[in-house]
């Protein structure tokens, strides 16, 4: 690679994010990378369309890896070896100065350790911490053989990364906390919130898989919480490529929600929502931050269920209740994610109940918890990024 013009040492970083939230995370921190470094740096890798848009070519669509659930990717196994065979190929061929995996350990990981064998030298940072405080804690130690550092999302995460004896963990902060004016209402949108009849909003998920095993139960929820003669105004939050499958679901429903599509109209609808019926996931901290009250489910395959529950370590699996340390959110996973629970619990969440009321005073500590200061996630990143490039041991 010819030295850039400003006569600064070039360096090439290798990404790679197989998930549309990875893709924001890997998009964001190209974009720091070069303001700091100008033309010296180039990218390599695997990426979506917000890496396309710093200048990414990406290895190959990431939408080719677009797999829920254990039974899934068995069925599709040949498929997803291939990939990380081409992956590691790719990565050990263009010998970058760094690799950065973001998120999605099941392909992820597997490439770095497959790449950290061939070639030790290349140093690899991992952008999101696996779920080793939740599940399969020794994961976390067995990162050390592969892993150089890991940027933690979640405040508690370094803490438990030394708990478990894994590798370095710096907390760089969420990509949401960025995002609170837009998830937080005005004066207008608080009248909303707080007007009559309170706007529900149900989030059955983000895959095509979470869907389908989410919109029956949550129809049926909606019933008998109508039944019960609760009125809301129910909106339903979807993104295009899932919007097919969410209409097929409420065919069934008694209770017609209105369907908004698009990362800004949920972000409108966040900031009237009164509550939320939501599957466990990212969006529960999203909600939290957002100051929206919620009940969570999960369900999902019997034989991802099952490896899955035997192997859990935590008592919530919701993320807004492990950032807070308490248990505020309830959480109906698997058998006790039925329709009359489900009804129960929202409508606690809808009146002045005193569920409603802890999750109002917890969320409202959530800023301080996940605070970074004045310093954007990527741009704290990217300060780890920089740092490890100038110690490593391929640009000494």
């Amino acid at each position: 690679m010819p030295a850039p013009a400003n006569g600064r040492v070039a360096r090439k970083i290798f990404l790679i994010a197989t998930e549309e939230s990875g893709d924001r995370l890997g998009a964001h921190l190209m974009k720091v990378l070069r303001q700091r470094l100008g033309d010296a740096v180039t990218f390599e890798g695997v990426g979506g369309l917000a890496m396309a848009r710093e200048g990414l070519k990406s290895l190959f669509p990431i939408e080719e890896l677009s797999i829920i659930g254990f039974s899934a990717v068995i069925k599709q196994l040949p498929k997803v070896l291939r990939l990380i065979g081409q992956t590691v190929a790719a990565v050990v061929r263009a010998r970058p100065d760094m690799l950065v995996i973001i998120d999605s350990p099941d392909f992820t990981h597997r490439v770095a350790r497959r790449v950290r064998s061939r070639d030790p030298s290349i140093p690899i940072v991992d952008y999101v911490s696996p779920s080793v405080w939740a599940w399969r804690p020794g994961r976390a130690r067995a990162m050390r053989a592969y892993i150089d550092h890991v940027l933690a999302l979640l405040p508690f995460e370094p803490k438990e990364y030394q708990r478990l004896r894994g590798p370095p963990c710096s907390y760089v902060g969420h990509p949401l906390t960025e995002q609170l004016a837009l998830l937080r209402p005005n004066a207008e949108e608080q009248q909303r919130r707080n007007g009559t009849p309170p706007v529900l909003l149900v989030l059955p998920g983000s895959r095509r898989g979470e869907i389908r095993y989410h919109m029956a139960v949550f129809g049926e929820a909606l019933d008998h919480l109508h039944a019960q003669g609760k009125e809301f105004e129910l909106i339903l939050p979807t993104m295009p490529h899932l919007l097919e499958g969410v209409r097929e679901g409420v065919q069934s429903w008694k209770v017609a929600p209105r369907i908004v599509v698009g990362e800004q109209e949920k972000r409108a609808a966040f900031r009237i929502a009164a509550a939320a019926l939501a599957k466990s996931g990212t969006v529960t901290l999203e909600l939290a931050l957002a100051q929206v009250p919620m009940v969570t489910a999960y369900r999902t395959g019997g034989l991802e269920a099952f490896i899955v529950r035997r192997a859990l370590t935590v008592t919530s699996v919701i993320l807004a209740n492990l950032v807070i340390g308490e248990n505020v959110v309830p959480e109906f996973l698997q058998e006790n994610c039925t329709a009359e629970k489900l009804a129960d619990a929202l409508g606690e969440v809808l009146s002045d109940s005193p569920m409603r009321r802890r999750q109002v005073e917890a969320f409202a500590r959530i800023d301080g918890i996940m605070s970074t200061g004045n310093q954007p996630a990527s741009v704290r990143a990217a300060d780890v990024v920089l740092g490890m490039l100038r110690k490593s041991r391929r640009t000494a």
